[in-house]
This record gives C-alpha cells, structure tokens and sequence, in this order.
C-alpha cells in the first residue's frame, strides 16, 4: 500500500503542477468534451468523495457528490481547492487504521488497500490527461504500469457485466516488455458477453508489444498504438476505444463514452 500512497501524493502534485501552468479553459484532447477546469473539478471530487468513505467509515457507496465534496470553486480559488482535496485525501489514508471497515467496490486486500490503489491509478491517468497538452505525459514506472493494466482488465472489466457490450468477439493480448516476468503479459477474450482477461501468453487477433507506461496508456485511450509493435487486426483496439466504458462524475463533468 506505501508505493500506492507515494504514487497518489507524485501523481496528483504533478496533476496540480500541470494545471497551475496551463488556461483552465484549454480543452481536453484525451477527454473529449472537458477542459482543464472540468479535469481539476472532476479530480477533486474524487479526492473528497474517496477520502469520505475512509474517514467517515463509510459502508455503503456515496452517490450524492455535492453533498461530500460541496460547491465547486470559480476558477480564482480551484487550484487551490483542489490541492486542499488531494492532501486530505493523502493524510486520511497515511493515518485511517489498518482495519478499516468502509464501502469498496473491487477485490483488495483490504478496503484501505483498494481507495489506495484505486486514487493512485485514478490520479495518475488524470496526470497525464493535464501533462498531454504541454508534450507527452511522462512515463510511469513499469511496475505501476502493470498494477493498473490488472486494475482496469482485471477489476474494472473482470465484473460481470451488466449489458450487453458492442464488441465483436475477438483476442487480444498484451506484452509489456519491461515489466517482471510473469507479470507483463495479458490475454483477453472479448465480446458482447464481457471481457474475460488472463495473465498469460497466447496467440491472439492482435497483440501489441511495448513498454507498461504504453499499454496502460492505450488501454486507458490516453495513446494510440502508434510506435508501438503491433500485430494482426487491430479492430480490436478501435472498437475498444469506441466501446469500453467506465463513468463517473457530477452531470456537467461526467467521464463517459470512453474508458475515461
């Protein structure tokens, strides 16, 4: 859980920094529809809303946002509203007990282990979201990399689903070339049904080789596979980026229509 932490205070810092240089009104590429204030906004919400369940022990998932997180700032005081969020969030999870009992939503060691896990990756893709418009967002390491491909594959895609999915049914896998053995590789199997993904090597439709910053930023579409070593149809890939969904958000800030 420590490298998590270090990872979610890293991330959302840099995720500050980025903001604090850039025009809040500078649209999003790699969230069509927002703009840098939407992102900070978004991020923030999610910061207090996470550190809400931890501090108040939570056991049943907060759907109010405001209710948590209140009215958002104008733009003279959201940098600092949002680095308040996110320091808060930091220090409840440095010092929340061990045993913690409060609403989860994925498999973890623990629920202080899962919003750890979960706000560093969660940071982390919005990192690169607000560095992609200066140049390209600075790579992660390989071992954190491959911690949040399980997440999203895994975790994310690895609950029943419930509706239909408009995938072709088709494979892909995954070879991260950095990272451990063993632990660098992804198989999924994906259709209207679902996506079912393994931890192993295996022939697939297409495959695509690269390093994990890569792959965790393709199959969050944060990247295309452009530069990397790709192989087959890479149908697979499109109608990834058009399909796979997961959103979450205030109505005028949700993240939706692509893995986002």
């Amino acid at each position: 859980m420590a490298k998590h932490l270090d990872a979610l205070f890293r991330e959302g810092t840099l995720l500050g920094d980025a903001a604090e240089r850039t025009d809040l009104d500078t649209p999003i590429p790699t969230c069509p529809g927002w703009r840098m204030r939407d992102l900070v906004q978004h991020t923030g919400d999610v910061h207090r809303w996470a550190a809400a369940h931890v501090a108040e022990r939570r056991t049943e998932g907060i759907r109010e946002i405001e209710s948590i997180a209140g009215p958002l700032p104008g733009d003279e005081g959201l940098l600092y509203w949002y680095r308040e969020g996110h320091a808060r969030l930091v220090e409840t999870l440095q010092t929340a007990p061990a045993d913690v009992e409060c609403w989860s939503f994925l498999p973890a060691p623990s629920p202080l282990a899962f919003w750890a896990r979960r706000q560093a990756h969660e940071t982390a893709i919005h990192r690169a979201d607000a560095e992609s418009l200066h140049s390209a967002a600075t790579p992660f390491n390989a071992e954190f990399a491959a911690d949040g491909l399980d997440e999203l594959l895994l975790g994310f895609f690895g609950r029943p689903s419930t509706r239909p999915l408009d995938f072709t049914a088709s494979t892909l896998h995954l070879h991260a070339d950095d990272a451990d053995d063993g632990d660098g590789e992804w198989l999924l199997r994906i259709g209207p049904e679902g996506v079912k993904t393994q931890k192993e090597h295996g022939e697939a439709g297409c495959s695509v080789v690269g390093s994990a910053s890569d792959l965790y930023l393709l199959m969050w579409n944060r990247r295309s596979a452009d530069g990397l070593d790709l192989r087959g149809d890479d149908q697979v890939l499109r109608e990834w980026r058009n399909n796979a969904k997961i959103s979450w958000g205030r109505p005028s800030g949700t993240a939706e229509g692509t893995v986002n």
